[in-house]
Order: C-alpha cells, then sequence, then structure tokens
C-alpha cells in the first residue's frame, strides 16, 4: 500500500499541486498563530500530540471496509505533507522576474525561496546564485526526499512519521517568517530538525555523491558520517554542489534551474529505488 500511495500522491502533486491550500503547512497557521510563548518542551509536546492524533486515526480505520477507509487517509496524509505547491509558485515568479530583469521582484522570492537559511550580506553574484541553488536543493530535501523517507521507512506507521515530520517542517517554516531568530532558537526547532534530518540527509547523500565527482563527493559523504555538528543544510548542499561545480554560476535564470534539474532527477533515482526494492520485497 505504501508504494501505491507515493505514487498516486506523486502523480497528483506533480499535475495539480500547485497552490498552498493542500498543504499542512497552511493548515496549521491558524494554530501557530495562537502561539504566543516558545521552548524546547513546547515544540516536543505539540510534536507529540501531533503524530499521538495521527496514530490513533491510523488504529481506528485499521480494518475497516476491507482497508479502503485506510487506504483514502494515507493517500490524504501524503498529499497534505508531501510536495511544496505554495514554494514551486514562488520559484516561478523569481523565474519570470529575473527573465525580465525585474530586480525587485525576483530578489522577494529569492528571499522567500532562502526564508529558512537566508542568503549571505554583501555577497558576490556567484555566491548569491550558489546560495539560491542550495536553498533549492534543500527544499526539494524537505518537501519530498525527507518524507519520502519517513513515510516509506515507517511502514504501517509511515503516515505517523511522515506527520511528525511535516509539523516539524512547517512548525520551522512559520517561526521563519512570522518570528524573531530568538523566537525561533527558544522553540528548539532547528536542534530538533537538526536530529530528524541526520539520517536521511546521508542516505540523500549518497545520491549526489554517486552523480557528482565521485573522487570529492564521496570521501566528503564519508567524512559526513561520523560529522554531528555540522548543520545538515550543509551537509546536503556540499555534496550537492560537486554535481553542479561544472555548471556555471554566472545566469539568474539558467543556475536555479540547472539545480532543479539535478533536485528531480535524484528524486526520480530514489522513487524508483524504492519502488524496486519494495516490489522485491513484496515477492520474497
Amino acid at each position: 500500500m505504501t508504494l501505491f500511495c507515493l505514487l498516486l500522491v506523486s502523480g497528483w502533486e506533480r499535475l495539480f499541486k500547485m497552490g498552498e491550500h493542500w498543504q499542512l503547512d497552511h493548515l496549521l497557521t491558524p494554530f501557530f498563530s495562537k502561539q504566543h510563548r516558545f521552548s524546547l518542551s513546547r515544540t516536543l509536546l505539540m510534536f507529540l500530540v501531533a503524530i499521538g492524533v495521527t496514530a490513533v486515526c491510523v488504529l481506528a480505520l485499521k480494518g475497516w471496509f476491507y482497508g479502503v477507509l485506510q487506504l483514502l487517509f494515507w493517500t490524504a496524509v501524503g498529499l497534505l505533507c508531501i510536495g511544496a505547491g505554495s514554494v514551486r509558485l514562488h520559484y516561478h515568479a523569481y523565474l519570470k522576474a529575473a527573465s525580465r530583469n525585474d530586480t525587485d521582484a525576483h530578489s522577494a522570492m529569492a528571499e522567500e525561496l532562502t526564508l529558512i537559511h537566508g542568503l549571505p550580506v554583501n555577497c558576490s553574484e556567484r555566491e548569491y546564485l550558489s546560495e539560491l541553488q542550495n536553498a533549492l536543493l534543500w527544499i526539494n530535501y524537505r518537501f519530498y526526499l525527507a518524507p519520502l523517507f519517513w513515510f516509506v521507512v515507517g511502514g504501517t506507521w509511515g503516515p505517523v512519521l511522515l506527520v511528525g515530520y511535516a509539523f516539524l517542517r512547517a512548525w520551522q517554516t512559520w517561526l521563519a517568517r512570522h518570528r524573531t531568530p530568538l523566537e525561533r532558537a527558544q522553540a528548539g526547532i532547528d536542534s530538533v530538525l537538526h536530529v530528524i534530518d541526520w539520517l536521511p540527509v546521508r542516505l540523500v547523500g549518497v545520491a549526489y555523491a554517486l552523480l557528482g565527482h565521485g573522487e570529492r563527493a564521496l570521501p566528503a559523504w564519508f567524512a559526513s558520517l561520523t560529522d554531528r555538528r555540522t548543520p545538515q543544510y550543509q551537509v546536503l548542499t556540499r555534496l550537492a554542489q560537486y554535481s553542479l561545480a561544472r555548471d556555471p554560476h554566472t545566469d539568474k535564470v539558467e543556475t536555479p534551474r540547472v539545480a532543479v534539474a539535478l533536485a528531480k532527477k535524484v528524486s526520480l533515482i530514489i522513487v524508483v529505488v524504492v519502488a524496486l526494492l519494495t516490489i522485491y520485497g513484496a515477492l520474497i
């Protein structure tokens, strides 16, 4: 059922999910807006409530109507948690503004795309475009690859892990957009995601390392296995940049397109690998 739901969600997301209404981030905004105190314990409590409610739903729907209700629930959870409809709109808006040299518009969209980690101050155009590439690669990881990982490894509890990750991702995004860096630090969300992202970042990093310059990327990947301090964002994007090094960072339209093309290629490879492993597991 995991593979079927995954393929259904992926197809629907690519064809129809072009806005924020079918995203958990959007549905949680009214709840987040009521939060005025921030701490690590509060973040963990909200996280536990989110996965607890999802677990109750999974158990309650088990066995009803020959599993049809459970299948619908899994699909609905996947549609809510996998995909970046609103971010995709920002990306296309950036490309349109950059292609007509509308500096203010494409700068605003670039700031939206780099919301989580920001852009370096007083940087060169090459550094600016490289960081924009990194932000797009990280968006692909946060909205597609990491949710895919937790959905698959969770097995029968896949929706629980998926909702848990999507909840933390939405909380981090809301804090970055609406609260100060101090309040975001008090919430401890970056530290929580640093731990949760450790394993999936290394697994995704293998794909980037193999697609890049292996003689440089693979040693960097092996070194990351014992690295607990470097932010996961830097680990992943550093490996991805080995694949992007052959492309010049000079064009404000083509540079982000190259990064998105690479991210799509890695996503396709991982989906194919997951499908093959799932089919193999079902046959033996």
